[in-house]
Parts: structure tokens; C-alpha cells; sequence
């Protein structure tokens, strides 16, 4: 369907470009060039909820950011996994493994995207509120969008000078770790303490699903949080149930 829709809106783009000139103008200071095909950026930023609760495609478009998202997502895995292995040539693989996933990790996408300004680019495409973990899904698909319209290199260089460089300070995430579920799995670990994540409930909230998630340490329960993500609604369980235990954070 993508790929029909390319290539139909390709032809006729001369149709669609005064009509979003706007959009085409906003989008060449965010990638560094007008796109030919203005349909695949509107997708990259057209969440599902906005599908799914609309009753009809809405916007003209026919489809959510999904498979964009999938598509930079991996991008994204990629280049900054070369970039790492260049920086840090004698860096082993645990490494360097841990130092992509506080970069990818969707906390860090969130952040990346909210300063880039997606936030306000979605407000013209969904008919629902604009939560933190739309945004890094949005920065995904961004790639994603990037790449079908001019390649791999042009990618690479994005995510690199436009992500990376711009707005991660990667000097410092070597000594930060806001991972806290794992810190609580080690210091459960080391104290021999039984720690399990329960899924308490899960509801509606602006037509997309909620997590409240708790933590329990020997069977008690010390901590809850929600998040529209489930891994996210533990992270932040596990900060607060490191507080109620009184252990100090890493970071």
C-alpha cells in the first residue's frame, strides 16, 4: 500500500506542493531539504490512536507512522552502532551495547524529538493529545521518511550531525545510567530479595491504552506507576520503589 501510495503522490506532486507548502517549508529546516514527496512525512507523523478512533482515514492519509517507525527504528540501531564502534575502538561489546541503548532507548527519543519540535508537527495530524512516547515513535518514522526519499547515506549523516552530535551528549552518558530497573534487579540481587513486575491494570486513557505496573520485594508491594508503556510505567516504578528502599540512585 506504501509503496502504490509513493509513487502515485510522486507523480502528482506538482498538485499537493502549493497546497502544503507549509508543511514542505517547516520540514526542509528540520531534515535540511524539501521533500519530493510530501505524503510520506505526513504518515511519519499520523500515530494510530488517531487512526483507530477516527472512523475513517482522517487527513487523507490511510495509515499510522507504524511501519515508517519500524523502518528508522532499525536506521537508527545501525548507524549509531557504527558510530559507537568508530568512537570507542577499544570498547568491548557489553560496552557498547550499553552505551546504543541509553541513546535509543525511547526515554532518550522523547527528549531528542521534543526539542526538535515534533511535538507541534503532530498537533496538524492526529485528533488526540501529544504524549512524551508518541514523540520518539514520530522521530523513528522521521528516519524512516528520510531514508525512503534519499537514501542510506543521507540518512547516516542525519542521525549523526542532526541527532547525535546536536542534541546527546554521549561523554556524558558514559557515566549516567537512569536504568532503574535494573539498578533494583541488581540491589535485590545482592540483598537476596525476590522482586517481581505486576501489571495491575490496564485502561483507556485519550483512547489509548494505560499500564499501572507495581513492583513487589518479598512479596509487598513498594512502588506503582502508570505510563501509556508498559516498560516505561516499570522504569519509573522502579525509580520510586529504589527511593521507598532507601537506596541511593546511581545517576
Amino acid at each position: 500500500m506504501l509503496g502504490f501510495l509513493y509513487k502515485y503522490y510522486k507523480k502528482t506532486n506538482h498538485r499537493f506542493f502549493s497546497r502544503d507548502k507549509h508543511f514542505a517549508e517547516r520540514l526542509q529546516q528540520l531534515v535540511g531539504f524539501t521533500p519530493s514527496n510530501i505524503y510520506i512525512f505526513k504518515v511519519a507523523f499520523y500515530h494510530k490512536s488517531t487512526l483507530n478512533n477516527s472512523g475513517n482515514v482522517g487527513n487523507g492519509l490511510y495509515q499510522s507512522n507504524e511501519r515508517l517507525e519500524f523502518l528508522g527504528d532499525a536506521l537508527l540501531s545501525f548507524v549509531v552502532g557504527e558510530y559507537l564502534f568508530r568512537k570507542y575502538p577499544g570498547a568491548d561489546e557489553g560496552f557498547l551495547t550499553k552505551m546504543r541503548s541509553k541513546i535509543v532507548k525511547r526515554k532518550m527519543l522523547n527528549y531528542v524529538a521534543e526539542q526538535m519540535g515534533l511535538d507541534h508537527l503532530m498537533q496538524e495530524f492526529n485528533q488526540t493529545s501529544i504524549s512524551q512516547s508518541m514523540l520518539g515513535n514520530a522521530l523513528e518514522a522521521l528516519v524512516g521518511a528520510i531514508y525512503l526519499e534519499q537514501g542510506f547515506d543521507y540518512s547516516r549523516n542525519f542521525i549523526i550531525s542532526r541527532i547525535l552530535k546536536r542534541y546527546i551528549n554521549i561523554d556524558h552518558l558514559e557515566l549516567f545510567d537512569d536504568n532503574y530497573k535494573s539498578q533494583l534487579l541488581e540491589w535485590c540481587q545482592k540483598h537476596a530479595k525476590d522482586i517481581d513486575f505486576k501489571v495491575l491494570s490496564k485502561f483507556k486513557a485519550d483512547k489509548r491504552d494505560r499500564f499501572k505496573v507495581g513492583v513487589f520485594v518479598d512479596g509487598a508491594e513498594v512502588a506503582f506507576a502508570e505510563d501509556y508503556n508498559k516498560k516505561s510505567a516499570e522504569q519509573v516504578a522502579s525509580q520510586l520503589a529504589l527511593r521507598q528502599l532507601g537506596v541511593r540512585e546511581k545517576n
